[in-house]
């Protein structure tokens, strides 16, 4: 981490970030480490939550322009998550906290079950690879515990950049139990919630498309 980002973690991780308990690696959930939301942030809201949040653009910005709901920022780089709390102590952000942990750990053994309004997941390593395909986030074993920590009628959101990754985005949750298209036609619309980001420029100035995805949690 740079000099500023090694003191916003001394001086802001006490405000943002979740001290869970670890399994083994340093960024996992130890079992039985279930936070409770409403002692969390401190009030009964609406809870989203990001994985991979990166420098934390989208959920920033989201927190401050949305404060009667909570956000949960998930990321396993530090570098990452020091920058997010730099940019939501400028923009004087209450309502979001962070944790530094592998995602499907947080869904399963962090987040209680169906304790989630929404949850997104914008531009994950496509791994574009074939050899490293496997390595992709969505997967079966994700839909399940996305499943598990939305709530009846909750929201998953889902974009990507890169063609071949979309589709079996798509195809995963297509055959996933417990979620519905909420969309139309080939593509979800672009989510209005979500600002650009470094990675959708990126992917834009190289000429790909900007792919959504939105599924709705319903009752198995």
């Amino acid at each position: 981490m740079t000099d500023g980002q090694e003191r916003a973690w001394a001086d802001l991780s006490d405000r943002y970030v979740l001290d869970v308990p670890r399994d083994a690696a340093v960024t996992s959930i130890a079992p039985g480490a279930a936070i409770e939301p409403v002692e969390v942030w401190g009030r009964r809201a609406r809870l989203i939550a990001e994985i991979g949040s990166g420098q934390g653009h989208a959920i920033v910005h989201a927190s401050s322009s949305r404060p009667d709901e909570d956000f949960l920022a998930i990321e396993v780089f530090t570098a990452g998550l020091a920058r997010t709390m730099l940019e939501a102590d400028r923009a004087e952000v209450r309502n979001l906290r962070l944790v530094e942990a592998n995602a499907p750990e947080v869904l399963q053994h962090l987040l209680p079950p169906a304790s989630l309004d929404e949850l997104w997941v914008f531009f994950p390593d496509p791994w574009h690879k074939n050899k490293h395909n496997k390595r992709r986030l969505v997967t079966a074993e994700f839909a399940a515990l996305a499943a598990r920590s939305l709530t009846d009628g909750g929201v998953l959101r889902l974009a990507t950049d890169w063609e071949d990754y979309a589709r079996q985005m798509r195809d995963v949750l297509d055959g996933a139990c417990g979620f519905t298209r909420a969309f139309e036609g080939e593509w979800a619309p672009r989510f209005e919630g979500r600002i650009l980001t470094a990675f959708e420029h990126k992917g834009e100035r190289a000429g790909r498309s900007i792919r959504d995805l939105t599924y709705r949690r319903i009752p198995e």
